[in-house]
């Protein structure tokens, strides 16, 4: 049996703890992996590299992905699908393991369709992923927002300003409500809840009122901002560019900026903001996540001995578990009202 791994999406902290973990379990039973470098793009251009335990040694604390990844979608490409098939047929590749977020696992969803032998390993650090509880890289992400906030904090107080710390979240405020709960910010907002920014303006002019000096927003760059502050409706993003990748994604960004500035003209009291960015996927994964990621990677080429295509490892509770790809990627996981509840407690 040869297997054949790939990495697709943004890189992620875990990503070679899984791929270490496939090339070991595979050995162990008596398969081949084959890497397939810069994830779906790698197929559609023959890219192949042979994984042995030697070229996995070493790497399991190295944040990135030694196959390296792509945004690649083989659905915008023409006979895109045609053209995967015939390269894993003439590459000799039996069965496909494919870590990824919803759209990697919406491809690998499509091909299992459309016949091809693959299992997938989810793989977000927003967390959004459906029909798993936690996906690796999470935790890491979390744990470097925490770690901002608290430093944030310092700068804060010693200054007696608001400070607003933008963090990654598309579509969920996993990382926002988790970071925030954690480092003792004292408003989060996400994008399951869209904001008015006199509703923010005013918790922050009752804290300082109260006899505080600073304060922390935490916001997820998703998060929706009301046009009309009088307004019901669902609000908006804002975006940094209109341009969109492969499977139609527009690039958020900025909603810390206006929103500090926002606060300052509003309030008066000195504001400023920082955007994390892509400090939160890099570096070396916790070790939750390293060993979560360990767990899942073993989980899939265990789904791939046992034939169960069409199938990703998910965890429930401390168990992992077999989920169907579709049940994943069928809608966004988000974060839940009474989360969101729970959080409120602590504003202002």
């Amino acid at each position: 049996m040869k297997i054949g791994v790939l990495t697709g999406g943004g890189d992620c902290p875990g990503l070679n703890a899984v791929i270490r973990a496939v090339v070991r379990k595979s050995f162990q039973i008596g398969y081949e992996v084959v890497g397939i470098k810069e994830g779906w793009k790698g197929l559609l251009e023959k890219n192949f590299i042979k994984l042995d335990r030697d070229s996995v040694s070493g790497i399991l604390h190295r944040g990135g992905t030694i196959l390296a990844t792509s945004r690649t979608n083989i659905y915008k490409v023409k006979d895109g699908e045609s053209i995967v098939i015939k390269n894993l047929t003439e590459a000799g590749i039996d069965a496909l393991v494919a870590i990824g977020g919803e759209d990697t696992l919406g491809i690998a969803s499509k091909l299992f369709k459309a016949g091809v032998k693959v299992v997938g390993v989810p793989k977000t650090i927003d967390n959004d992923l459906n029909a798993t509880d936690f996906t690796f890289g999470f935790d890491t992400a979390v744990n470097i927002a925490t770690e901002a906030i608290d430093r944030l904090h310092t700068t804060a107080e010693a200054h007696n300003r608001v400070i607003v710390l933008e963090v990654m979240g598309r579509h969920a405020g996993w990382i926002a409500i988790y970071s925030g709960m954690a480092g003792g910010a004292d408003i989060i907002l996400v994008p399951e809840k869209p904001f008015k920014i006199d509703e923010v303006c005013d918790l922050i002019k009752k804290r300082h009122e109260g006899g505080k000096s600073f304060s922390i927003v935490v916001v997820s760059e998703g998060a929706k901002l009301h046009t009309d502050e009088s307004s019901d409706n669902e609000g908006s993003f804002v975006l940094s560019s209109m341009k969109t990748d492969a499977f139609g994604h527009v690039k958020l960004g900025g909603i810390g900026n206006i929103l500090a500035e926002e606060i300052e003209k509003r309030t008066g009291y000195e504001s400023r903001s920082t955007v994390l960015g892509y400090i939160q996927r890099g570096g070396s994964p916790s070790a939750y996540d390293i060993v979560l990621a360990s767990r899942f990677g073993v989980f899939a080429v265990e789904l791939v001995q046992q034939e169960k295509w069409g199938y990703m490892a998910s965890l429930s509770g401390n168990d992992i578990v077999e989920v169907k790809l579709e049940e994943a990627t069928g809608e966004l996981k988000t974060v839940d009202a009474k989360l969101l509840e729970v959080a409120s407690t602590f504003f202002g």
